[in-house]
């Protein structure tokens, strides 16, 4: 999950991050949302474009204990809920906000997660409370989240049927790759729920006040 974050919402060598991404987007489509809605068709086509024959740049090359593909599409759908909550005014340097652009990743069971502490995906509130636990409590939410990204793509998964049946295993993947960016998208922007005008902060780089 660190990798992941780190490519993904940091970016590494030519691999832009969250911040980047989101700033660019911004400049082309003036209004965040728009910009928010540009940026999810965006990395839709980088993902299908993975899952039907994987070998998106760095996010591939850096694939070492990962299967690749399964890296390419977590880093992206991170990138992009990291993007999101840049757009939606929030800081994706905190402890708080990647952990909840992990949770993001596992959809519903996310939030299942963050039950288990006493908060709720979706409002402000949920931040507040992660703030306040300890950093051991993050890093095991972490690991959760990793440890059910894993199973979900195990030896039966679909990204391996590839192998066996190049063409169908291609279009399966890409169909399962278009699922879960778009799933991890619309989790985003509820988990990352835009600020009133009055009470917004201002995000690195962007300058959404």
């Amino acid at each position: 999950m660190q990798k992941i974050l780190s490519w993904g919402v940091d970016g590494v060598g030519p691999i832009k991050g969250a911040e980047q991404i989101a700033a660019e987007h911004l400049e082309s489509h003036g209004d965040p949302e728009r910009a928010i809605a540009r940026l999810i068709a965006t990395h839709t086509r980088i993902v299908a474009a993975t899952g039907f024959a994987t070998g998106f740049g760095g996010f591939t090359v850096a694939a070492v204990t990962l299967p690749a593909d399964v890296t390419a599409l977590y880093a992206s759908a991170a990138r992009c809920a990291g993007a999101i909550a840049v757009l939606r005014g929030y800081d994706v340097r905190s402890d708080e906000v990647r952990s909840v652009i992990v949770l993001t990743l596992i959809g519903s069971a996310g939030a299942a997660v963050v039950a288990d502490i006493g908060a709720q995906l979706g409002t402000k509130s949920a931040l507040a409370v992660l703030k306040k636990l300890p950093g051991k409590v993050l890093i095991e939410i972490n690991k959760k989240v990793g440890f059910r990204l894993l199973t979900k793509f195990g030896t039966k998964g679909v990204i391996n049927l590839g192998k066996f049946v190049p063409v169908a295993g291609g279009v399966l993947g890409a169909g399962v790759n278009i699922a879960t960016i778009r799933g991890v998208s619309q989790f985003a922007k509820h988990n990352f729920p835009a600020f009133e005008e009055e009470e917004a902060p201002t995000a690195h780089g962007v300058g959404l006040v």
